[in-house]
């Protein structure tokens, strides 16, 4: 086999075989295939597709380029995706509800990209936290406490790590397949008997579209199912954040709120539903709305607070994290209310720019290398159709400076519409599609 011979096939719309593409992942992983080489297989999957059975063997091949974990725990090993939204710290409250389930949740997690933010960067905003760890201790936190979330090692899907960096400076970020196998590869290598996909469409997510969103989830369920994982997706709206609060620090806080109080916030909602469909699929519940309920009593009543202290105390955590969770918290110096320049409704939110506007604060990187400050974000952001009076805060900013308070301030203003009459609020689930 040869890189030349693979590309030229692609670029006869011709289907590399599962061999082929195993043999390509594999010199992705340990650098015999050259950068250009990446690049031009990369533009050839673009432009022509590979179909649901090469979109499966790449996903496998891909995979199967560095370490495939393997558990021998006494429950089903289960975990849940998102493709990206703002507000949306789901994962820290339906880990530790599904652990308190019986289930084992590996939830090998990422750091913030583009406009999103990063589960690792929100949960390293906890004083103490590490969330690098060796193979050897994720298990050991696994069985301690039913659930860990942390950050891929240096051998989980080492190629899709080359692969995205070339397809990121090669316009091949947005290609179906691609995408598709770079989730599920990193996914698939954690080994879950059952796997739940929050695939996020709305003004806040990379899918803007409801047909954009229902492609991917329908390309992610079934090259998970073929690849022998039993895998749904929920369709959820990012029409607005999902929680009132961007920012490592102020995320943390507002999944502090639901776990010891707040129930009726969306988070709670998203995270019950994706529950619900996830005991399902593991055999843990015999149908979607007990298990649904079964999510949400565990966050209702404490039990998922007093699992999430345990976990974060596993990776380095103040041991009394949950009971006093506010004084471990770090602060802006800057702390400001935007007025609503008039009195409306809210009709419309750009996720995209607000997300974008924590980013200019220090709360995303603009580079990879970039230091992350914790403090920095938007809180209390109002929520679509609510009513606001002239002078009515529409958020409050968090910032290092004032100079950058400035500039995030008129960021939300120009991401928040105000109206004179009022909009119909989006359902926050828009479909399930089931494996």
């Amino acid at each position: 086999m040869d890189a030349r011979s693979i590309i030229a096939k692609l670029r006869r719309n011709e289907l590399p075989s599962s061999e082929e593409l195993n043999w390509f992942a594999q010199g992705l992983a340990d650098s015999s295939i050259s950068d250009a080489q990446a690049g031009a297989f990369a533009m050839a999957v673009c432009m022509g597709g590979l179909g649901a059975q090469g979109r499966a063997d790449l996903t496998v091949a891909m995979r199967d380029s560095g370490d495939v974990l393997n558990w021998n725990f006494d429950g089903p090993v289960i975990d849940k995706h998102s493709t990206g939204g703002v507000g949306d710290s789901v994962s820290l409250v339906l880990a530790p509800a599904l652990a308190e389930c019986g289930a084992y949740v590996p939830m090998i997690s990422g750091r913030g990209l583009g406009h999103t933010g990063g589960t690792l960067d929100k949960l390293e905003a906890i004083p103490g936290v590490s969330t690098q760890i060796s193979q050897d201790r994720l298990a050991q936190i696994l069985q301690d406490t039913g659930a860990a979330i942390v950050g891929a090692t240096g051998q989980i899907a080492p190629a899709d790590r080359r692969l995205y960096a070339v397809r990121d400076v090669t316009a091949t970020v947005e290609s179906l397949d691609l995408i598709t196998a770079s989730i599920l590869s990193k996914k698939l290598a954690a080994s879950p008997d059952a796997l739940v996909l929050d695939v996020k469409m709305g003004s806040g997510a990379f899918m803007k579209t409801l047909d954009a969103a229902r492609s991917l989830a329908q390309a992610l369920t079934e090259t998970a199912n073929a690849a022998g994982c039993r895998t749904s997706a929920v369709i959820t709206d990012m029409s607005q954040p999902l929680a009132p609060a961007l920012g490592n620090a102020l995320e943390v806080a507002e999944v502090m709120k639901v776990l010891t109080g707040d129930h009726q916030s969306p988070l709670a909602e998203i995270s019950a539903e994706l529950g619900g469909v996830l005991l399902v699929d593991a055999g843990m519940c015999a149908t979607f709305e007990a298990g649904r309920d079964r999510i949400s009593e565990i966050i209702r009543d404490g039990r998922a607070a007093e699992r999430f202290g345990r976990m974060m105390a596993a990776v380095g955590g103040p041991m009394q994290f949950v009971d006093t969770w506010a004084r471990f918290l770090p602060e802006a110096n800057v702390i400001q209310e935007i007025p609503s320049p008039h009195a409306g409704y809210i009709t419309a939110i750009d996720g995209e720019t607000l997300g974008l506007a924590v980013v200019a604060l220090g709360g995303g990187r603009q580079i990879e290398s970039d230091e992350i400050d914790p403090a920095v974000g938007i809180s209390e952001i109002v929520r679509l159709g609510q009513r606001v009076e002239k002078g009515d805060p529409l958020a409050v900013v968090h910032a290092a400076r004032e100079d950058t308070a400035r500039r995030a301030v008129a960021d939300v203003l120009a991401a928040i519409t105000v109206s004179d009459a009022p909009i119909k609020v989006p359902d926050l689930v828009h479909e399930r599609i089931t494996g």
